[in-house]
């Protein structure tokens, strides 16, 4: 925790904001290991790790009123209730942290499958206005980096969830999205009555395959014998799989109908859909990139949400834009990873009890001493 922003302001924010993406796999069914209905059988867990002090946070102040910031985001724009909104949070902080004024901010949305050349113009316009450091929100950004990052040498790009290899002006903010998904896949198979899981997967692309990989290891090395069943909405290209609650409704219903009762999406705002889904069948699900427990999104069906794997986008899209306003981009994390805060995971609604916490922080040791190493792919 090296900032101040991996400290109580970004937790408070991070409450307020919900889903974004995990998967694996062009097929729609995980192999099964367990005779359906069988109760699990437990892998000897992790002791949790003895409580330590928390790490001095980073408060020098920033300022950044002389900047002109701006954030370039994925399909659904702020307000999706997904990493979009993540993002918006760590770009208000910012802001707010580092005195930036109003006039000096500007964000930008995307369009559903909009052409490439809609993100480089994107993508120019704020850099041709003057805005600098200038964050594109998600992977989607890269081949108009390639292009645009050139073209604008001084300015400093940030990019979620991806690099742009050769171009000094881009600073990649990527994730270990599979080490948070390591602890939601121990939680699924705690959590299972039947020993039997589900994922659902918003496209099937490498990004959310990282999802589904470490969450089907956590689950397996929690429980050995764990079915895992896998449903991914639209497949590669066809990003309308991150924007489709009905179509992520009717995901869930199909892995619950094969006999699923915990059930984990990484979707994006389809996400919405498969919580409706566990909810309308009395069985349970995991949030994943931020705290949904805690969304007013989610607020009718958030009772069916034992835990999220958090994903902190807010996390890094603040620390960039501090360490722009810095000149210190160097200093920040090559991964936000378990170990620099940049995973995590959230327990809100008290359904998960103080054993299965101490398994949880176990494994996440484990994880971050590099005893346990998650794979990004099946």
């Amino acid at each position: 925790m090296r900032r101040r922003m991996r400290g109580t302001a970004v937790a408070a924010i991070a409450l307020t904001l919900v889903t974004t993406a995990c998967a694996k796999d062009s097929g729609n069914n995980a192999s099964s290991t367990n005779a359906a209905g069988a109760a699990c059988e437990f892998s000897t867990p992790p002791s949790a790790p003895p409580a330590t002090s928390t790490t001095a946070t980073d408060s020098q102040k920033v300022d950044g009123s002389a900047l002109k910031v701006g954030l370039a985001y994925d399909i659904g724009g702020r307000g999706d209730a997904s990493f979009n909104d993540l993002a918006a949070a760590g770009f208000d902080q910012a802001i707010k942290d580092m005195g930036v004024k109003k006039e000096n901010t500007r964000e930008l949305s995307a369009a559903p499958n909009e052409d490439e050349s809609a993100k480089q113009t994107r993508l120019r316009q704020l850099a041709s206005e003057g805005f600098n450091p200038i964050v594109g929100v998600g992977f989607a950004y890269t081949e108009s980096l390639k292009v645009v990052a050139p073209e604008f040498p001084n300015v400093k790009f940030g990019l979620v969830d991806s690099a742009v290899e050769g171009a000094a002006n881009v600073t990649p903010l990527v994730f270990a999205e599979q080490e948070g998904a390591f602890l939601a896949g121990v939680v699924a198979a705690y959590q299972s009555k039947k020993c039997h899981v589900g994922f659902v997967g918003g496209v099937d692309i490498p990004l959310i395959q990282k999802f589904e990989a470490g969450y089907n290891q956590g689950a397996r090395t929690a429980a050995p014998k764990v079915k895992i069943d896998k449903k991914y909405i639209t497949p590669a290209g066809d990003f309308t799989g991150f924007q489709d609650p009905p179509k992520g409704q009717e995901a869930a219903k199909g892995l619950i109908d094969k006999g699923a009762d915990v059930v984990y999406p990484a979707a994006g705002a389809s996400g919405i859909g498969v919580f409706a889904a566990v909810k309308q069948a009395g069985v349970l699900a995991i949030g994943c990139d931020a705290d949904q427990y805690s969304q007013p999104a989610l607020a009718a069906n958030r009772d069916v949400i034992v835990a999220s794997s958090l994903k902190r986008v807010d996390v890094a899209v603040y620390d960039f834009f501090r360490a722009a306003a810095k000149n210190d981009l160097a200093s920040l994390p090559k991964v936000f990873d378990l170990k620099v805060n940049g995973m995590g995971y959230a327990t809100s609604g008290g359904k998960i009890d103080a054993k299965l916490q101490g398994i949880l922080e176990g494994y996440k040791a484990q994880i971050i001493e590099g005893k346990i190493k998650v794979a990004s792919q099946l």
